[in-house]
């Protein structure tokens, strides 16, 4: 026998002996029992990653497109400044013309007020009018 030839047959025979043994079998089945399940798990989890960093991807891409079309329309607004001065003056004109209207209803609620207030001290002082024989009644509520 030479080298080669005894290396051949002591492998052969320890691989013999690994099917053979019924414990070592045993051991290697529960072993695998117990790897399997959390090897499988960790399968689908990183599966489950993988695939949650697809869609991380695609929105990432997606918000890139968004922000590029904002950079871009950014760029290209046109200069507001000259409306936003007229918008400001209009109102300052708006707040004028309120200030004149709101004085002027102050002052008419003023008129009928006093105007009131001389119908009833009118009503007061003044006696009944007689019945008149004349076919022309007197004004009542005219201002002098």
């Amino acid at each position: 026998m030479d080298d080669t030839e005894s290396t051949t047959t002591s492998a052969d025979e320890n691989t013999g002996n690994l099917c053979d043994n019924p414990t070592r079998d045993t051991l290697a089945e529960g072993l695998l029992g117990l790897l399997k399940p959390t090897v499988d798990q960790l399968d689908d989890r990183v599966r489950a990653t993988r695939i949650s960093q697809l869609e991380l991807k695609q929105q990432i891409e997606s918000l890139n497109e968004e922000l590029q079309k904002v950079r871009e329309a950014l760029n290209n607004h046109p200069d507001l400044d000259p409306y936003v001065k007229k918008l400001i003056a209009c109102k300052h004109r708006v707040t004028v013309v309120l200030n004149v209207l709101q004085a002027s209803q102050d002052r008419l609620n003023d008129i009928r007020r006093m105007i009131q207030k001389e119908k009833t001290v009118n009503t007061v002082t003044s006696p009944e009018p007689e019945q008149s024989t004349s076919s022309i009644a007197p004004e009542h509520g005219s201002i002098n």
